[in-house]
């Protein structure tokens, strides 16, 4: 091995100090639910759960196959909070075409969100049985076009919920252009607790997703701290 190849390596390893949550359970969970949670959400999950600021709703944009849903789930029954936990996704993937095949296999991808809704629906209901999130089967746009007008959804397991109103913590793991970050940030923002969370998945300062970019505007926002950089952010906010 080069002396420059072991540099790169060096420095991909150390480019942060991560801070990790170990928890059999959640070990096990994610052997079994297939999910792309890095894992140093998982140490912020937890402590924005463990330090919520009041009961209102627990928000989840974007769900895929279930994973960090089983996991807020967990976490809430855990630390005996009763906050509802309520995500949302359409499982349409951003650029692709429904028809368009995936790769050089057989299945399209219509087939393929289609197996996804559907994993997820079973992992929750077994691994999240006794807290069930109500999930709404939207893109972020529209579900908070829905919760901005307090309307009541039905969840794609057949469960009608009122929506609206205060939030204590939103994992923000939707869309991560951007444009769409920004959104959703903003829509978080005005319902908001005040000492509330946002976690920005693939926030991070090295992956050069659009999130990471939208980060130097939450970094001078000064209603909001900084609480982690794990290496994606999670922020407090303050007023």
């Amino acid at each position: 091995m080069t002396n420059n190849l072991k540099k790169m390596l060096y420095l991909g390893i150390n480019r942060f100090k991560q801070k990790n949550l170990k928890n059999e359970y959640i070990r096990w969970l994610s052997y079994a639910n297939a999910g792309m949670l890095h894992w140093g959400n998982l140490y912020c999950i937890d402590l924005a759960i463990k330090n919520l600021p009041s009961n209102n709703p627990v928000l989840e944009i974007g769900s895929f196959c279930g994973l960090s849903t089983n996991i807020i789930s967990f976490l809430l029954c855990k630390y005996e909070k009763t906050n509802k936990l309520i995500s949302a996704d359409k499982w349409i993937f951003g650029g692709v075409i429904d028809d368009k095949n995936v790769g050089e296999s057989h299945i399209s991808f219509k087939e393929y969100s289609k197996f996804v809704k559907s994993s997820f629906k079973r992992n929750t209901e077994f691994f999240s049985s006794k807290n069930k999130p109500f999930t709404i089967e939207a893109f972020s746009d529209e579900f908070f076009e829905l919760w901005d007008g307090n309307k009541k959804a039905i969840d794609v397991f057949n469960r009608e919920i009122q929506l609206g109103g205060k939030i204590s913590f939103c994992y923000i793991d939707g869309n991560h252009k951007y444009s769409f970050t920004k959104r959703d940030f903003v829509n978080v923002d005005k319902y908001l607790d005040i000492g509330g969370y946002i976690l920005f998945d693939d926030s991070n300062d090295f992956g050069g997703f659009g999130a990471g970019k939208f980060m130097k505007e939450m970094k001078k926002n000064i209603r909001y701290k900084l609480v982690i950089k794990n290496p994606n952010y999670l922020f407090q906010k303050l007023a």
